[in-house]
Formats: C-alpha cells, structure tokens, sequence
C-alpha cells in the first residue's frame, strides 16, 4: 500500500493531482491507515498512469471516466474514433500555421536586403477572410 505521498511520487504527479481525481470520481484509496491516511493499492497507481497517459493523448476528464467504465467496446470505440477526430482537425489547423510560417519566413528572408521586413504585411493579407476562401477554392 502507498500513501498518498508515495502514489504521487511513484506516478510523478503532485499529490493535489490525486486529490483532484478524487474529487472527480477517477479515483479513489482502497483504504485509510489506522491513523486515517489515505492508502493506495498497486492497482490505484496503474490507474493513476491510465489517467495521465489518456490525459497526455488528449482525453478529457469526462471521457477518462467513461473509459474507466465498464462499458461495451463500442463505446470505447466511439470515445478513440472522437478524439481521432478531434486529433485530424487540430493536424490540419497546424499544417496550416506551419505553411503561414514557412511563407512568412521565405518572405522575410527575399526582403531582408531591404531592411524591411515585411512579414507583418504578409500575415495581415494572409489572414483576410476574403483572401482565405479564394485559397481554397
């Protein structure tokens, strides 16, 4: 058994983190000490490290707590293929920002003889909703 001490430095989370899924329902100490400690099992800490790992792909608290549900494979599966969706379109904002950057710094290096730089004009007009749409389309 860990005190929440141990769990905390075992999982490399701060121990208000653990204290926080408790208060969320996520998770909870098997037992208290005779001195009213909390105490966590083995299992509490595989738990602990689903949550941070599902945290770290994006899961939010509310799906964490449907994945710790039992629950029927399609729902899981509907939880993943979401935030595969949300992944998809967040990939393609940041394909877009890095297209703008590289524009922006081919830019900035054709004019750095100038000694102006004009990669703020650039952006301006890049960031045009008029001048979005006709890119696309």
């Amino acid at each position: 058994m860990h005190t929440i001490g141990e769990l905390a430095r075992a999982a490399d989370v701060p121990t208000s983190t653990i204290r926080y899924y408790e208060r969320a329902g996520l998770l909870q100490p098997a037992a208290r000490s005779a001195s009213n400690y909390r105490l966590y099992s083995q299992g509490d800490l595989e738990r602990l490290r689903f949550i941070r790992a599902a945290q770290a792909t994006g899961f939010q608290l509310d799906d964490i707590v449907e994945l710790l549900r039992p629950a029927p494979c399609a729902k899981v599966q509907e939880l993943i293929e979401m935030r595969q969706r949300q992944v998809a379109e967040r990939l393609k904002e940041l394909r877009r920002v890095q297209r703008v950057l590289r524009e922006s710094l081919e830019a900035c290096h054709e004019h750095a003889s100038s000694g102006r730089c004009h990669v703020v004009d650039e952006l301006t007009v890049a960031s045009r909703p008029d001048r979005r749409r006709s890119r696309r389309g």
